[in-house]
């Protein structure tokens, strides 16, 4: 149902799933145009939301903006439109749009396992801007109610998944399986990409497992990536909502530390804006030489 939310509905709902978008907004127009100065559309990766006329025109902006998405280009651009020969439409005025690109969920975590500990723990990252993805074999040990900004992936093969699941991501290995859990620390291990691993247990599954890849030859740097018993040594509790919260504590230090620090200067440029002050037209529109041709 989300392909027929208006924009600001899309807004909300990306928002709350913590999915990054482009919010494009017609900023200027002048003759002849399909939509007016405001008229606004949400893109995503998969999907496009409201419209700004449609045309070819909304198929370079939805294009533009989805480049920006696979590029992490998490920045604004101006961008002007004219509506000729080479967009395919006769109208003969131009648009001039903004693009805001925005990140989404401050980090994307993997949590692989459905039991008592992740679904407590997900009573708590449920209300973060996080993007989660949730994996298990098990399609019954999913509550009814999965949080906004959580994806299920119900899989007979969580180990041959990881890969591609886990690049750029928080992992936490929560299964009912030692196997598995051995399974999915020897795949994460061979991806460069993952940003952590911890893993739930006692000190004595953590040293067992040194042990064992030890002997397969992965190198002791590499086999300190996994932490385990994972979560803060400085949370006491053995209960399910109380190891949640001690992992979640750890990972809110971890997102912090593996975050970009935001650079000084954000949003459109001075130059940009400067233009922009300059170049109206008095009626509402934006004279086209001022902004960036697309």
């Amino acid at each position: 149902m989300r392909d027929h939310l208006t924009w600001v509905q899309a807004v909300a709902d990306c928002e709350r799933r913590g999915q990054p978008y482009v919010l494009v907004t017609v900023l200027g127009v002048a003759g002849s145009v399909p939509r007016e100065p405001a008229s606004k559309m949400v893109v995503t990766a998969e999907h496009s939301y409201d419209t700004i006329g449609g045309g070819h025109l909304e198929y370079r902006v939805i294009a533009q903006a989805r480049e920006r998405l696979a590029n992490h280009d998490y920045t604004y651009e101006l961008a002007h439109f004219p509506l000729g020969a080479s967009l395919g439409q006769c109208c003969g005025g131009s648009v001039a749009v903004l693009l805001e690109a925005q990140g989404g969920g401050d980090a994307h975590l993997v949590v692989f396992g459905a039991g008592h500990v992740s679904q407590s723990l997900m009573s708590i990252v449920g209300e973060l801007p996080w993007r989660i993805t949730w994996v298990d074999s098990r399609s019954d040990c999913f509550p009814d109610k999965i949080p906004a900004n959580t994806a299920v992936h119900c899989t007979d093969d969580p180990a041959g998944d990881a890969p591609d699941l886990c690049a750029d991501s928080h992992v936490l290995i929560l299964t009912h399986s030692h196997a598995l859990d051995f399974a999915l620390c020897e795949t994460l291990l061979k991806q460069d990409t993952v940003l952590s691993i911890g893993l739930i247990g006692s000190h004595t599954k953590a040293e067992r497992f040194r042990q064992r890849l030890d002997h397969r030859g992965y190198a002791e740097t590499d086999i300190a990536r996994i932490r385990c018993p994972v979560g803060r040594s400085d949370v006491p509790g053995k209960r399910p909502m109380e190891v949640a919260v001690s992992i979640s504590a750890e990972l809110l230090n971890l997102v912090a530390d593996s975050t970009p620090e935001k650079p000084t200067r954000r949003g459109l440029s001075w130059s940009a804006l400067k233009a922009l002050t300059k170049e109206t037209d008095g009626k509402g529109g934006i004279k086209p030489p001022a902004l960036k041709d697309a």
